[in-house]
């Protein structure tokens, strides 16, 4: 296999391709080049992850960027290919998916010595597209851009954007010609469940076994030499997985489209669309407009990951043991294993949210209590965990006690939650300083972010977008002018909210 179409000039951006997965996996991708784009401008540049990849900043922050992010030029020793995967798309089963309005450039060493995929979305029609133009609008590549970033900063696994150009040209959606883009999207992989299932479905037992002896290679090496490495494989999925979803409801955010194509093998977030962060504490909480059942709402989220984990297990049956009711009862038993594993994720998030050092046996009921508090007074989730954190700082609960309607129903938790706290090992500085590192004071507030894509788009206006983005990239060191920046949205302006998958 050879695809050799990159630009010698654009060498000097730093660029040192090492690209295992079109070298490995024939048969797994067709080669393919971006759509050229008339008029690219660079929106956004993200220098601090630009440098933590080795490429050159000063370089690439300039026309030479431009060349390269809008897919225009290939960069040296690039390899552009277009990944096929499969997925369930709200539980419906579609066999051919694929990187439909999307590109793997190539794979690159970071300075840590880690892998990372660069790739394109937004660069146009490919043999995956399915009817689609294969582009993407400037409004749902920033809010990928500054969700991968706050969610970065907030310390969760995530896919990151290292670029986003405007194209120069409009994209027809439901709202009409919208002002096209291309983000570059930076990931651990782009390995999904969706990629087992393409495979396993469609391919060859040899090509399935060359895709989990990869994803083994790449994501868990130390696993290649265990008596049961496809087994282990499940287990390392299923433990990233359920340390993710933890992460995910400690912050509020909802993914809004946990197809199995969305998630991936590396435990990393990924895939933006019609995401958002709850305000009001609410399991039921849905703001994907296509997500009229609520299947995957925010209380729904955890279950939904071992649903998907299952699809995952079902693909690597014949990799697991000869014996098919063997293998079934292997894999059954990691699956079944998920929801113990997600507790003790949640909990641990939960301790160090409510500053609870060590395990006491009413910890569960304290923690239940707080949630069940929230909902059944629809207190703002995030706000409520900073007021508690100052709390512990000051021992002044007047400011937290103005969130809860029913003060009484209110007091006796606190009163609870303090002789816990009493009890613990650890002192008030100590667990006031645990607990502001693990409650943000800033979140993408939804209306916040609505209103800077609409500046960004409607008016070329990038100010609002900075100071959004600048805000999440501390989130948990609150600052002086940033007020806004915690406070929801009045119930009222939110009302019917909804976001849309960007596609």
């Amino acid at each position: 296999m050879s695809i050799d179409t990159a630009d010698p000039s654009t060498a000097e951006a730093g660029f040192h391709f090492d690209n295992s997965y079109a070298r490995t996996l024939d048969g797994f991708f067709v080669p393919w080049q971006a759509a050229q784009v008339p008029a690219p401008v660079l929106v956004k540049f993200n220098r601090a992850l630009a440098t933590e990849l080795g490429l050159d900043a000063d370089v690439l922050d300039g026309p030479a960027g431009v060349a390269i992010f809008s897919g225009n030029r290939v960069p040296a020793g690039a390899t552009p290919i277009a990944q096929a995967y499969a997925g369930h798309q709200f539980g419906g089963f579609s066999p051919q998916l694929g990187d439909g309005r999307a590109l793997l450039l190539g794979e690159v060493i970071d300075t840590h010595g880690q892998r990372r995929d660069i790739a394109f979305k937004g660069s146009g029609r490919t043999p995956f597209s399915r009817g689609g133009d294969g582009k993407a609008a400037l409004g749902p590549v920033l809010r990928e851009y500054l969700m991968g970033e706050a969610m970065h900063a907030l310390g969760i696994p995530t896919t990151r954007a290292l670029a986003a150009v405007a194209t120069g040209e409009s994209v027809l959606r439901e709202a009409g010609a919208l002002p096209g883009a291309v983000l570059t999207r930076v990931a651990a992989s782009h390995l999904r469940v969706g990629t087992f299932q393409f495979f396993a479905t469609r391919g060859t037992p040899e090509q399935l076994k060359a895709l989990a002896d990869y994803a083994i290679g790449r994501h868990d090496p130390t696993l290649a030499d265990q008596p049961q490495p496809y087994l282990a494989l499940l287990r390392a999925v299923t433990e990233r997985q359920a340390a993710l979803l933890a992460r995910w409801m400690g912050v509020g955010f909802i993914h809004g489209v946990m197809n199995t194509d969305n998630m991936t093998i590396s435990g990393e977030t990924i895939d933006y669309g019609p995401c958002a962060f709850m305000d009001a504490y609410d399991p039921a909480t849905v703001f994907s407009s296509i997500d009229r059942q609520g299947r995957y709402a925010y209380g729904n989220q955890p279950g939904i990951a071992q649903w998907n984990l299952a699809r995952l297990a079902e693909t690597l049956l014949p990799l697991l043991h000869e014996d098919a009711d063997t293998a079934v009862a292997l894999a059954t038993e990691v699956v079944n294993g998920f929801p113990e594993r997600y507790q003790h994720h949640w909990q641990a998030e939960l301790r160090r949210k409510l500053g609870l050092d060590g395990e006491q046996t009413e910890d569960e009921a304290l923690m239940n209590g707080w949630l069940d508090l929230l909902q059944a007074q629809r207190v703002d989730f995030t706000q409520a965990f900073r007021q508690l954190t100052e709390v512990a700082r000051t021992g002044d609960a007047k400011p937290l006690r103005g969130l809860f309607t029913d003060a009484a129903a209110f007091d006796a938790w606190l009163a609870r939650w303090q002789a816990r706290c009493a009890a613990g090992q650890i002192d008030a500085a100590a667990r006031a300083e645990q607990m502001r590192l693990a409650n943000p004071a800033y979140i993408p507030r939804n209306h916040l972010v609505e209103a800077a894509l609409s500046a960004a788009v409607e008016q070329g206006d990038l100010a609002p977008f900075e100071r959004l983005l600048s805000a999440l990239q501390q989130p948990f060191h609150a600052r002086q002018g940033l007020t806004a920046y915690e406070e929801p949205a009045p119930a009222e302006a939110m009302a019917g909210y909804r976001t849309f998958c960007g596609t």
